[in-house]
């Protein structure tokens, strides 16, 4: 009589997971839940014959101090096969040094690369209104940690439409559902060379 062998308990035959660690941006803050970036990106994923599944861990308000101290429990939870890292922009509004923010990030980078995942990181810019030698040193922060990881990279997140009509909430922070499908795109070139189908 043949043995039937049982997979393991521990084996995990869910989908492949692109986690996504962010702030109000990602969260979908003042929007409807289809309506954010990050369930647009799910659908196209689908729409495009992958066959990932996207696992939104981005809390409101988040700093990158709270996203170092939630990534662990998130890559052993969902074990992704991509991170993509979207903080900074509430450090940058605090005026939260600047070092504090690249040790942060840079360490959340590194975990995911343990974990076995890829890195996206999405960068942001601050207004100018909180310093030029501050605002310069908020944006050098992600490009530093783009090469030096030699990580996926988008400079600016919010570039197709910081300063369009129509693309901001009325708080003057958080983007409209208008903008969402553009936020999409201006990521997409930096996360489809990872994809696999």
């Amino acid at each position: 009589m043949g043995l039937v062998l049982a997979a393991p308990a521990s084996a995990d035959t869910r989908p492949p997971a692109i986690l996504v660690v962010g702030d109000s941006i990602s969260a979908g803050y003042g929007l409807a839940a289809k309506e954010g970036w990050v369930a647009l990106l799910q659908d196209r994923l689908q729409a495009q014959g992958y066959g990932y599944r996207v696992v939104n861990a981005s809390v409101s308000g988040e700093t990158t101090t709270g996203g170092l101290a939630r990534l662990p429990r998130a890559l052993s939870v969902h074990r992704p096969a991509i991170v993509i890292i979207e903080l900074g922009g509430n450090d940058g509004l605090r005026g939260l040094p600047l070092e504090t923010s690249r040790a942060n990030l840079d360490r959340m980078i590194v975990l995911s690369r343990e974990a076995g995942a890829r890195v996206v990181l999405l960068g942001m810019k601050i207004p100018p209104n909180y310093g030029a030698k501050y605002a310069t040193g908020f944006e050098q922060v992600f490009r530093d940690l783009a090469r030096r990881h030699k990580v996926a990279f988008e400079p600016f997140f919010l570039s197709k439409i910081a300063l369009e009509p129509g693309m901001i909430q009325a708080d003057g922070l958080h983007p409209t559902a208008k903008a969402q499908p553009l936020m999409l795109d201006t990521m997409w070139p930096a996360l489809k060379p990872l994809l696999s189908r």
